[in-house]
């Protein structure tokens, strides 16, 4: 049985080693080729700008992946078939894994060639034999002694890399990532402990210790001071009870802070005759709970297309290009995101685009627009890509090499029928809350 888990991963890695070779073919090709068009809006793509555009969303459309995530395998093909060919070799005939090849690739990117083969030849025997972290660990020990550049030169030069990142996870919850100097991420780490162990040790605080790390993490950057577990009376209770699961969320949002979200609530669970999940722009579903509880605090309510009163704008035809203020946040509640295939950029930091151009006859209205974050809007205009709408808030995506792909909105928000308007009109209204 391990022997034929053994043999299935040389399989895999076989395939790892033939997607690389024809990744990098078709990075050949598009170098060579003209792949940008014509555009009315601003000057031509570059052949080599317009190539690397199709290569990437290619890539990533075909094999379902982020476009950050296709960038890298262009990269790494190029590498392994050019500048690391005894391990794109090794990676063929299984004797080291993907992970280990992508350790060589991390490792050598900024050495001159004389090094990389340095590195290569030194490590690779070691790549057969050992894990993951440990062939990065002496792969870095050894990249710190032959790089050209001292390390602060570099280190210098990746500070203008740091950024954050959110992940959506499971359970109502996410991950909240930082790319940040190792010097400020161990300070930050040990403030964390130094806090959570100031607070253990408070009469009532029953919280684990990454749990307490945790919470005066969100603490600090939501409030800007961090407390104890506080207790609360809950009506019925003979005692105050410690209120630790929803301190946060129960709690003010911070000083000074005034986020704005967007929460999609069914009617029915607004009105607690459902338990229907809401919906949390660039999340997901959120329990019926915690959409109530976000509801009864909002300042002021958008209606979109649930009820025949709401006066929501989804048309001006042919009258006017610019799209109006109500639309745009029926758009975005119902895109989300950008609606290029893979692209989850936030749609409130994306281009409301036409699907059908202004200029060829398409209307400004729900049916053909789609929100397009301003990198696809322009591979849309300068490069072979074109987009045709497929109904029900769907867009037909066709790329230059002829494969087709079909996004479809986050949110299904339905236009009322005549007949419905008409029966709706009819109905009574309920004099007494909840309505």
């Amino acid at each position: 049985m391990i022997d034929a888990v053994t043999a299935a991963e040389r399989i895999v890695r076989l395939g790892q080693s033939l997607r690389a070779e024809a990744i990098d073919r078709a990075r050949l090709w598009t170098e060579a080729t003209d792949l940008s068009t014509p555009t009315i809006g601003g000057p031509r793509w570059s052949p080599k700008v317009a190539g690397r555009r199709v290569l990437t969303t290619e890539v990533a459309c075909a094999l379902r992946v982020s476009e950050q995530a296709a960038e890298r395998l262009i990269a790494e093909s190029e590498a392994l078939l050019h500048d690391l060919s005894a391990t794109q070799e090794a990676l063929r005939q299984g004797r080291i894994g993907y992970r280990h090849a992508q350790v060589l690739i991390d490792h050598t990117t900024t050495l001159p060639p004389a090094a990389v083969a340095v590195v290569e030849e030194a490590v690779l025997p070691k790549a057969e034999h050992l894990t993951v972290p440990k062939l990065d660990r002496a792969t870095r020990e050894l990249r710190e002694r032959l790089h050209p550049e001292s390390i602060q030169e570099r280190h210098t030069a990746s500070v203008a890399d740091r950024h954050i990142e959110t992940c959506p996870a499971t359970d109502g919850m996410a991950w909240l990532n930082a790319y940040l100097p190792a010097p400020e991420v161990s300070g930050i780490a040990n403030r964390l402990r130094d806090i959570a162990e100031g607070l253990k040790g408070e009469p009532g605080e029953e919280r684990t210790r990454t749990q307490l790390m945790a919470d005066a993490f969100t603490d600090l950057l939501v409030d800007g001071i961090t407390t104890a577990a506080s207790t609360t009376a809950v009506a019925g209770d003979a005692e105050p009870v410690e209120d630790r699961t929803t301190r946060r969320i129960d709690g003010p949002i911070g000083v000074g802070i005034r986020p704005r979200v967007l929460v999609t609530v069914p009617v029915l669970t607004l009105l607690g005759r459902s338990e229907e999940p809401g919906s949390l722009e660039g999340y997901g579903p959120i329990d019926a709970h915690t959409a109530r509880r976000i509801a009864a605090r909002a300042p002021s309510f958008t209606r979109i297309l649930t009820h025949p009163e709401t006066g929501a704008v989804l048309s001006v035809g042919r009258d006017r290009y610019a799209v109006p203020k109500d639309l745009r946040t029926w758009l975005r509640v119902r895109d989300e995101t950008c609606r290029f295939p893979g692209c989850n950029r936030n749609a409130a930091r994306t281009d409301v685009d036409h699907v059908t151009d202004w200029q060829y006859g398409g209307g400004t209205d729900h049916g053909n627009l789609v929100h397009l974050c301003r990198s696809h809007h322009r591979v849309k205009h300068h490069t072979g890509w074109s987009s045709t709408s497929a109904g029900g808030g769907r867009v037909r995506w066709l790329a230059p090499s002829g494969r087709e792909y079909e996004t479809e909105p986050a949110t299904q928000i339905a236009t009322p029928r005549p007949e419905r308007r008409a029966a709706r009109a009819k109905a009574v209204m309920p004099e007494e809350p909840p309505f």
